[in-house]
């Protein structure tokens, strides 16, 4: 409770003291998230086939629970949960069990930084919509994204195959390959709201007329990060058309090949949380998280401005991301290994640099008072003419390999 009480440190909550409600209110918030982040992973994946189904003109689930297949997902889930479980002869039987853990509890972290919603009142106390308020809160998702490559690896290792091995190393190679530019990405966002708290990130993006509803959002001021974000997010999370870590034709399933029954579904879980995850991620370092309009004509005080509505616009602009990365994965194919090291370490990298770059002569453009619409297109132009050097003599992992055959 006291390495919780320090993480939430800028939360109201622990104002006054750690009594027995605070405690009971922390245990209420942190079995909530968990439940949350769960149910949100049933609905993706129903929500996931559903919509893929519709673009493939099929039905998809249509049978267990009900006339929509809403249960579909619970029932996968019971089935593996029954089935055996078996370790290899040759596995290292402490670590291959540990394995499924450390790909499964980095995401559930990663998601207790996330502001749902904005400040509310739970048994009397004041508190935010947030499990933990960290005031580093952007470096605890860093290095949650971090261990969770652990899970990866030691799951191939220890499972005392050749082919499970090699697909931890293609997937360890994969997550540090996008890790930088995923965390170059994340560095504008801190150049212009000058914290590292989630809730902080969150505050400074709140609209205070509808002037200012979209462009106070960092989507509009730091749109190339963005985009890179989402492409790094959506390559950490193993997530088509960058699942090559599994990919059936090379590597038999990957470094889940030995896992069978409920462990099999952790990993899976896992991808699917981080998934969830990396998508809320977005929402509040770019989207403003549950900042949005409330209504007008009820108290601003009320259960519906201060509950509902700044939930209703999180999950909204949720529901948007998540159905981009369901748009993705049924349109894509997926891409060769040297196109994925090609992307990661040769475009998005450089890129998301001079974005950096970019962002840091605006800011001090505008502290400066310097003239913006001389600064900002010599700073853009700059960073192109730079991207197109590194271009001319770096050459592509394609002609490369055109060169050697």
């Amino acid at each position: 409770m006291i390495a919780l009480q320090s993480l939430a440190a800028g939360d109201p909550l622990f104002a006054g003291g750690l009594d027995p409600t605070v405690v009971l209110i922390l245990i209420i918030k942190t079995v909530a998230a968990f439940a949350l982040l769960m149910v949100l992973v049933l609905f993706y994946i129903w929500f996931m086939r559903k919509v893929i189904a519709d673009m493939q003109n099929r039905v998809g689930p249509a049978r267990a629970g009900g006339r929509y297949g809403v249960l579909q997902t619970l029932a996968d889930g019971v089935k593996l949960f029954f089935k055996e479980q078996s370790v290899p002869d040759g596995a290292d039987p402490f670590v291959f069990r540990l394995a499924p853990y450390l790909s499964i509890i980095p995401a559930f972290v990663a998601f207790s930084i996330i502001p749902i919603g904005g400040e509310v009142s739970i048994l009397g106390h004041t508190t935010y919509l947030q499990l933990a308020d960290p005031a580093i809160g952007v470096l605890l998702l860093l290095a949650t994204s971090g261990i969770g490559l652990y899970g990866v690896m030691l799951a191939g290792w220890s499972s005392g195959s050749k082919y499970p091995l090699l697909g931890s190393v293609r997937a360890s190679a994969q997550l540090l390959s996008y890790e930088a530019a995923f965390g170059l990405a994340i560095v504008a966002v801190l150049l212009h709201s000058g914290t590292l708290s989630t809730r902080g990130i969150v505050d400074a993006q709140a609209w205070t007329s509808w002037d200012s509803f979209a462009t106070s959002w960092y989507w509009t001021v730091a749109f190339v990060s963005f985009v890179i974000f989402l492409i790094a997010a959506i390559a950490e999370t193993n997530h088509p058309p960058f699942d090559l870590v599994e990919a059936e034709q090379e590597l038999v399933g990957g470094f889940v090949t030995e896992y069978t029954g409920i462990r099999f579904a952790m990993f899976f879980l896992a991808e699917f949380m981080n998934l969830i995850t990396m998508s809320a991620i977005a929402v509040t370092l770019f989207l403003g998280g549950p900042s949005g309009p409330a209504l007008g004509f009820l108290s601003a005080t009320g259960t519906v401005n201060t509950w509902l509505m700044p939930m209703f616009w999180f999950f909204t602009k949720l529901l948007v991301l998540l159905f981009g990365t369901v748009w993705v994965r049924a349109s894509l194919p997926r891409m060769r290994y040297d196109q994925l090291m090609d992307l990661g370490w040769k475009w998005l990298i450089e890129i998301a640099f001079l974005a950096v770059m970019v962002t840091a002569v605006v800011l001090v453009a505008r502290n400066e008072a310097w003239n913006r619409f001389v600064v900002v297109p010599a700073a853009i132009g700059g960073a192109f003419c730079l991207l197109g050097i590194l271009r001319l003599c770096i050459p592509r992992q394609s002609e490369l390999i055109e060169e050697e055959v």
